[in-house]
């Protein structure tokens, strides 16, 4: 159980130096000690209250007047000062949290889109599940809960240091009883619901990120659902999800139950115990009767600090599971994702890829593929053979091929998602390509934001997106839909066509150098799709399309066709005979 607890003390603060040791760290720093000098001070105004409330008791009880009023003037000048100090206290303490909520959160959603960590995410670790639930509510959780537990450590201490000389001026064996009384409960506690509470609470932070993911997904995907009639399966899925939420929280409040049986029986001594010892006292007349309040307030402000891991078990282990989740993301996003391994820990091939620049020669500013074989991400399966051709600058390569043979694999190691393999590729910077999608990706925005992704800071008047609209068969979307300005939900109010349309328009007015293209006319008739790679071709863009229409054939100079069984071959168009294929040397296109 003690490396159960040191275990997660190193992976939170495996999480929490990176803000602490920041750009930030001398405002969080000051910030921190700022907050605690206002602890010391309310601390120390509490004892005093405490005091103050003995002594009001004692001359109430001996009827002396005078000092009644004396004592209540007293204790109220000293709560004027407690309060507002008190209340800055807490403000700090959560401007603080909000600081490092704000720090940290930026600093994993970095971590998250840097190096494409997001989508390797969905390949090569299953066990991080809802990222989205780790950067919003994870990080919310930790940030806040880290400096509550921090800082009711700190008050803790300074509530035992200040508190305990009053106990132990009223009575010694009050103080030894206490810290025996609170030094067996916390083992208790800890040793029997430590594990199982921290496992349930792990599991329900998961269970519930699965159910309001499932939700979210019948949201995106309800035009879909309702044309396949699929109400009943998906409310089916939904009823078992949350049906594994229940299970759980029944398992996880059956623990509290005995917990809480526990504490609260555990934490009723206190307010009777003090009663107890100081009575004699009392009834020999050696102590004002006030000593009986002052040493309950006393007791229980030692109390409830010595008990600290007893009071807030629930929370500690709720926090604790908190902890786990966010640092088993930390360690995904802090994993080179460059080299993959064997089981034996022999290093697995990858895919060079080598950037082009510029060049007099025409042969030297292209897209060429050099004795590429790819495979999975995993490396369990093949997809293409030795594979080596060149594209060049203006010109056009239709992939044609059956389903599964690595037409969009290789779109994927063209653009770096994707290197498990050998062989070496050479492109130009990714800032010079722009990918179409079959399902054009369609973003939170206005139209003008659709037509500028991703690049929507720039500044492009209406009547040159209006001239673009017009280019790829749109005229009337901006009226249709409110004019530029208008944000709706794209993916839904236009139609899949439509959506092509408009990604085509995004490849007109961002202007990239080279253009790939997957699917990206499925949705299209005949006559705009042509009308659309006509736009294409005349802009003098360099462009690889993959597709399985004949007519494409038409808009690209050559053609290369996969098999089923990893074999290839490049033709140029209107089906000429080929020019080379696996075991025939580079082709130039």
């Amino acid at each position: 159980m003690q490396r159960f607890n040191l275990i997660i003390l190193k992976r939170f603060w495996a999480i929490a130096k990176s803000y602490w040791s920041s750009d930030e760290k001398w405002y969080a720093r000051g910030l921190l000690l700022l907050v605690i000098l206002l602890s010391l001070g309310y601390t120390g105004l509490s004892v005093l209250l405490n005091n103050k409330r003995g002594v009001l008791i004692s001359a109430l009880s001996a009827q002396d007047e005078a000092r009644f009023w004396q004592t209540i003037l007293v204790f109220t000048g000293t709560l004027a000062v407690y309060a507002p100090l008190y209340a800055g206290y807490v403000y700090l303490r959560d401007r603080l949290g909000l600081q490092w909520r704000q720090w940290l959160t930026n600093y994993f959603s970095d971590r998250y889109f840097q190096n494409r960590a997001f989508y390797n995410l969905n390949y090569d670790h299953a066990e991080i599940d809802n990222p989205d639930q780790r950067i919003t509510e994870d990080v919310k959780s930790f940030t806040y809960e880290s400096l509550a537990l921090l800082l009711a450590v700190v008050d803790s201490l300074l509530a035992i240091g200040a508190f305990s000389s009053v106990l132990w001026g009223i009575s010694q064996p009050l103080i030894w009883f206490l810290v025996f009384y609170a030094l067996v409960g916390t083992l208790t506690t800890v040793g029997v619901f430590g594990k199982p509470l921290m496992r349930l609470n792990f599991e329900r932070l998961k269970k519930e990120a699965d159910f309001r993911f499932s939700l979210v997904r019948v949201r995106e995907n309800a035009e879909a659902i309702a044309f396949y009639q699929g109400e009943q399966y998906e409310s089916d899925r939904i009823r078992g999800k949350f049906s594994e939420v229940f299970d759980n929280f029944k398992r996880l409040i059956f623990w509290e139950l005995n917990l809480n049986i526990l504490t609260n029986a555990y934490e009723f001594i206190p307010f009777i115990l003090p009663a107890i010892v100081v009575a004699p006292g009392i009834f020999a007349g050696e102590l004002e009767v006030g000593k009986v309040t002052e040493a309950q307030g006393a007791f229980i402000r030692v109390f409830f600090p010595l008990n600290f891991i007893v009071s807030r078990f629930q929370s500690l282990a709720n926090f604790g599971a908190g902890v786990e989740r966010l640092y088993g993301f930390l360690e995904f996003l802090e994993t080179s994702d460059s080299t993959v391994n064997q089981p034996d820990g022999t290093e697995q091939p990858t895919i060079k890829t080598e950037i082009a620049t510029d060049a007099p020669s025409p042969v030297e500013n292209c897209l060429a593929l050099e004795n590429i074989t790819l495979q999975t991400p995993n490396y369990q399966r093949i997809l293409i053979e030795n594979l080596s051709v060149k594209l060049l600058t203006g010109e056009g390569l239709l992939v044609r091929g059956p389903s599964g043979c690595g037409k969009s694999s290789l779109l994927r190691a063209i653009i770096g998602l994707w290197d498990a393999g050998t062989g070496t590729i050479l492109r130009p910077p990714l800032a010079e390509i722009l990918f179409l999608s079959q399902r054009p990706y369609m973003i939170l925005g206005t139209l003008r934001d659709q037509l500028l992704y991703p690049n929507i800071d720039r500044l492009v008047e209406d009547a040159d997106l209006r001239e673009i609209l017009i280019q790829v068969n749109l005229p009337n979307l901006e009226q249709t839909h409110g004019g530029f300005n208008t944000e709706q939900n794209w993916a839904q109010v236009l139609s899949l066509g439509e959506q092509q349309r408009l990604i085509f328009a995004r490849l007109l007015l961002n202007k990239p150098k080279y253009a790939i293209l997957d699917e990206a006319t499925s949705a299209l008739d005949p006559q705009n799709e042509k009308y659309l790679y006509q736009q294409l071709k005349d802009s003098g863009m360099t462009f690889l399309s993959v597709g399985h229409r004949e007519s494409l054939s038409n808009y690209h100079q050559s053609i290369l066709d996969f098999t089923t069984d990893r074999t290839w071959s490049l033709t140029t168009s209107k089906s000429l005979p080929t020019l080379t294929s696996n075991n025939l040397a580079k082709g130039d296109v």
